[in-house]
């Protein structure tokens, strides 16, 4: 009976043990839940700047996600191109003489930019004149000979063999002068040579010489790159493949010239598809006449929708 008793009083003490667990993990997990929605509310702002940087970023990712697309308009960032970059080398091997222009200089097609020595190509062309001289004088008295051969032959006072030897006389004075001729025009062409002239109307990108420097066959003195007219390059997305064609006028503007626009037209439509962008690139034309685009500069292009 006694152990019976003991058994009784043991179980009970082990049950309002378990009681007095269970209660006191409840009340943990009831501290915490209000420590943590305690922590939440009194979290503190973020400060002004990362807040206008954060709604920045969020604009920023909803514009990318909508189309420059709509009913009548399509709109895209380009930049623009020069349609001609030259790469202005002599024609013939010479050490630089004089320079007209440097970088950024604005040149004009035809307009000299530097002069190779050319002393002994001049030397050299002023003796090749004396000999055309000479031998224009040699075949005119050929000439003259043979003249006078053909009237004697006429009247059968000379026989045929000294009008022959007059023939080939006169015929030899002929092929000399026309070398001689030859070699001047040839002369001429290289005193001409040793000026460098630009090849189109633009602007010196690069100056890769100076005065006294020697430039070899595959030297290159300057690098122009076209002004008028300029391409600007922007891509089109595949689905307007059929919405934009050659001809259609665009609208481009430029940071640089707030509040301006410029007109151009569509040149040319890119036949490939970019698989990774699904874009295609299409070229306009502008005239730039006053120079005042340049290559490299981005523009907000704009066209109307067929």
């Amino acid at each position: 009976m006694k152990r019976v008793l003991t058994l009784t009083l043991t179980l009970a003490l082990l049950a309002l043990g378990i009681t007095a667990c269970s209660s006191d993990e409840s009340k943990a997990a009831t501290e915490t839940t209000a420590t943590t929605a305690t922590s939440t509310a009194d979290a503190p702002a973020l400060p002004t700047d990362v807040a206008d940087v954060a709604a920045i970023n969020t604009a920023a990712v909803e514009t990318v996600a909508t189309t420059t697309v709509n009913a009548n308009t399509f709109e895209a960032t380009g930049e623009f191109i020069s349609p001609v970059r030259s790469e202005l080398s002599p024609k013939l091997p010479g050490r630089v003489s004089k320079m007209f222009v440097d970088e950024g200089t604005r040149v004009q097609r035809g307009q000299p930019v530097l002069v190779l020595e050319s002393d002994y190509a001049r030397i050299n062309l002023q003796a090749a004149e004396a000999e055309l001289a000479r031998a224009k004088a040699v075949r005119d008295e050929a000439e003259r000979d043979l003249a006078r051969k053909q009237e004697l032959l006429g009247k059968s006072s000379i026989p045929k063999a000294t009008f022959d030897r007059s023939k080939a006389a006169f015929e030899q004075a002929t092929a000399a002068h026309a070398g001689a001729n030859a070699q001047v025009a040839l002369l001429r062409q290289q005193v001409a040579d040793s000026t460098m002239r630009s090849p189109v109307d633009g602007i010196i990108a690069e100056k890769r010489t100076e005065v006294g420097a020697r430039l070899g066959d595959a030297g290159v003195a300057f690098v122009i790159v076209q002004l008028s007219p300029l391409k600007l390059r922007f891509p089109v997305p595949e689905r307007l493949l059929g919405k934009i064609a050659v001809g259609d006028r665009v609208t481009a503007r430029v940071e640089p010239y707030a509040g301006e626009t410029f007109e151009g037209s569509i040149k040319t439509i890119g036949g490939v598809i970019d698989p990774k962008t699904r874009t295609m690139f299409a070229e306009a034309e502008f005239a730039n006449r006053d120079g005042r685009l340049r290559p490299g500069l981005f523009a907000r292009v704009e066209t109307k929708l067929d």
